[in-house]
């Protein structure tokens, strides 16, 4: 009776093994995804401060223009 009490403790613990080893592996994935998530977050932060810097240009340039034109009193 020991054997076989022994024997199914081995296999319960045999199936814990592959089932943590699963989790693990699956961990791993997904820290490859959330990695590149990541750095596809920084990519796009970087590309909208990039925006707002060209905006903010052509938005100073459009004011020249309408003072050129006289189409607004210029700021002093």
């Amino acid at each position: 009776m020991a054997d076989a009490t022994s024997d199914r403790i081995h296999e319960v613990l045999k199936a814990v093994q592959r089932d943590v080893s699963a989790v693990r592996s699956d961990m791993s994935d997904l820290k490859q995804q959330m990695t590149a998530v990541r750095g596809h977050l920084v990519a796009i932060q970087q590309d909208v401060g990039n925006i707002y810097n060209r905006l903010c240009h052509m938005e100073d340039r459009v004011d020249r223009i309408e003072v050129r034109l006289g189409l607004v009193e210029p700021a002093h």
